[in-house]
């Protein structure tokens, strides 16, 4: 099935005092913020260009340069490494089958308030992953933050009909992308989050696509289950924000 880029993200370029190219990103808006997302290195003084055009920006950067604007004064609101999973190759052995009590179904964009509890409990104060979202789950439902939602998308319902878990896949940057994977940890079996993932890469191998990315935060054990999956860290970036003075 052929994918096309969402065009409200666009690749722009940051030059320096010489009309140098010193950055090039990709433009978005993140949490009602512009982001630059996606920060490839062209030039000299990278650090300063970014702080001191990009004020009030998200900005997502490899490590290095990520420390650097953190000693800066930017505001580190995440670190975190890329995953990538191969459909094409043969899967690490998983079970992929709902566990008594729990079936699986398509997520579709009218179940976000039907999400939220679930969602909310899957990470609490404290967890790496925690933040607020007072947007809710509805523009990434409707394929408004990250693209549409993808047909492998898939919720985990218990006999009462409540969601008690999902996998969320949009089309991000080309790229099938698993934007969000939630868990209620107090109505739900352990272990349903990793079956519940292997369900959705079986549809989305059934559906055609060849690959699927996340991101995950550096401090977050889920790694471990991902990597249990197929899926192989391929990058590690962080995402700051250039405070205004």
């Amino acid at each position: 099935m052929p994918w096309g880029r969402d065009s409200r993200w666009m690749r722009k370029t940051a030059t320096g005092p010489q009309g140098v190219p010193v950055i090039s990103y990709l433009e978005g808006v993140r949490d009602g913020l512009p982001w630059a997302d996606m920060v490839e290195v062209l030039g000299p003084e990278p650090g300063e260009v970014i702080m001191s055009q990009l004020v009030g920006w998200v900005v997502s950067v490899p490590v290095e340069l990520g420390t650097e604007l953190v000693e800066r004064g930017a505001r580190l609101i995440r670190h975190a490494h890329t995953m990538h999973c191969e459909l094409t190759q043969a899967l690490p052995p998983a079970d992929s089958a709902p566990p008594p009590g729990i079936h699986f179904a398509e997520a579709n964009a009218q179940q976000g308030e039907e999400m939220v509890p679930a969602w909310t409990a899957a990470y609490p104060p404290g967890h790496p992953d925690h933040h607020p979202r007072e947007e809710g789950l509805g523009p990434l439902l409707r394929g408004e933050t990250m693209g549409k939602l993808l047909p492998c998308s898939t919720v985990a319902v218990d006999e009462s009909g409540a969601i008690v878990a999902g996998v969320l896949v949009n089309l991000w940057h080309e790229v099938p992308w698993i934007s969000d994977v939630f868990r209620h940890p107090a109505k739900s079996p352990r272990g349903l989050g990793a079956r519940l993932l292997r369900h959705a890469q079986l549809r989305a191998m059934a559906d055609g696509l060849t690959t699927l990315g996340l991101a995950v935060s550096y401090a977050n054990p889920a790694k471990r289950v991902y990597t249990r999956l197929g899926f192989i860290i391929t990058d590690t970036s962080m995402t700051v924000i250039v405070d205004k003075v």
